[in-house]
């Protein structure tokens, strides 16, 4: 992945490269954009705000950039609504909840096959990718290494912190490229998202755990927020053998939670004891818990088990009704192994306007390696009868 020019903070030894997101989402599909100027230090706020953060690009989530359209697929979301509000017990909201409930951590281990001690529960991945970065990397000085295009979240929490990003590319093919230990030698924080987002593209076990036999002066961390679609690539019971092994996980996608946001950073005690040291004192809502516990119980995973399935066979059919639209227009379908596939035209412009007038909300890419690509999540049957038409429809 290309990198703009370095900028190194006032008072950084590191530079905090500026990278553009693999997930800053262009205006063509979802009708809105977020500014990325640099701000002019005349207000207050401006005046006192650390000088970095003036100039970082916000992260753009499908929700903070809006569209408009009544088939939503921007977000990876699951179609399905799970929860069966009159089981949950929210008799307890006047007292603070539990910091790390232990109900959930059971539930949790019991269906990781990892120990209880290995795991702590968060607002969503993403306030795991916070902690980390608080808790391993000192600012102005470290940095973390990423392998793009990739979920730009990383990049941007490193940023926040004044963390150095180490902008590392995936080869052509998205696999780690065959220097991967030198080039990312030095960092703190080595981030592997697996299966990898947006591209859909996985990585194999065995090079995953050459990666971490590498880089023993790391944390290497491996996120699996999809790894439920392919669950034979999941490096979590690699924990016992590695101390540098961080696997991260959610209950956003396979589990239809993303509204709950409820995560798990999983590994070994040392790490999970410093972890615990910057936690917020009630990480996990009373609400989210209970919701989690009960998509965790045996009626719930055989429940995601069945809607992985009914996703996966939505998907095929989506890859392959974009497979004839590319053969037949100029393009390229990856392979998808998350709740989403990656397309690529020659004509994207073409496609983007053909989503919008039919009232569809997809994802594409300010990446100069996605720039042809639109990200299309798996929906429901009704949502990819309507999608396979409108692609079917524009045969010769």
């Amino acid at each position: 992945m290309s990198q703009a020019p370095t900028s190194p903070a006032p008072t950084s030894n590191v530079p905090v490269t500026k990278i553009p997101s693999a997930n800053c989402a262009s205006n063509t599909l979802d009708n809105n954009t977020l500014d990325t100027t640099g701000i002019e230090p005349t207000t207050l706020a401006a005046r006192l705000a650390r000088p970095e953060l003036l100039e970082l690009t916000p992260y753009q989530s499908a929700r903070r950039l809006g569209g408009r359209g009544d088939i939503w697929i921007n977000a990876n979301e699951s179609p399905f609504n799970n929860v069966a509000v009159a089981e949950l017990d929210l008799s307890k909201l006047n007292r603070y909840p539990e910091c790390q409930p232990p109900a959930l951590i059971n539930a949790y281990s019991q269906y990781s096959g990892v120990a209880e001690s290995k795991i702590v529960a968060s607002r969503g991945a993403d306030e795991a990718i916070e902690l980390l970065i608080r808790a391993f990397c000192i600012p102005g000085i470290d940095f973390i290494a990423t392998f793009g295009p990739t979920y730009g979240m990383y990049a941007i929490s490193a940023q926040t912190f004044n963390v150095g990003v180490k902008a590392l590319s995936l080869t052509a093919e998205y696999g780690l490229p065959a220097d991967f230990a030198t080039a990312a030698r030095g960092a703190k924080l080595v981030f592997i998202c697996n299966p990898n987002n947006p591209t859909g593209t996985v990585i194999d076990k065995a090079r995953i755990e050459q990666a971490i036999q590498a880089l023993p002066d790391a944390i290497v961390v491996v996120d699996e927020a999809y790894i439920e679609f392919c669950p034979e690539y999941s490096v979590a019971d690699l924990l016992e053998s590695y101390p540098n092994l961080v696997v991260l996980r959610t209950l956003s996608k396979a589990f239809a939670l993303a509204g709950a946001r409820c995560g798990f950073l999983l590994a070994n005690e040392e790490i999970i004891e410093i972890i615990m040291r910057v936690i917020a004192p009630y990480p996990v809502p009373l609400p989210v818990s209970e919701v989690a516990v009960q998509a965790l119980s045996p009626a719930g995973i055989a429940r995601m088990k069945t809607q992985v399935k009914e996703l996966n066979a939505q998907g095929e059919r989506l890859a392959s009704a974009l497979n004839l639209y590319c053969e037949q227009w100029g393009g390229a379908v990856l392979t998808p192994n998350g709740n989403y596939v990656l397309a690529e035209f020659d004509d994207v412009a073409k496609v983007a306007q053909l989503l919008i007038d039919n009232g569809i909300v997809a994802r594409a890419y300010k990446d100069p390696r996605l720039a042809k690509a639109i990200r299309f999540s798996f929906s429901s049957q009704a949502d990819t009868d309507r999608l396979v038409s409108l692609f079917e429809s524009q045969k010769l």
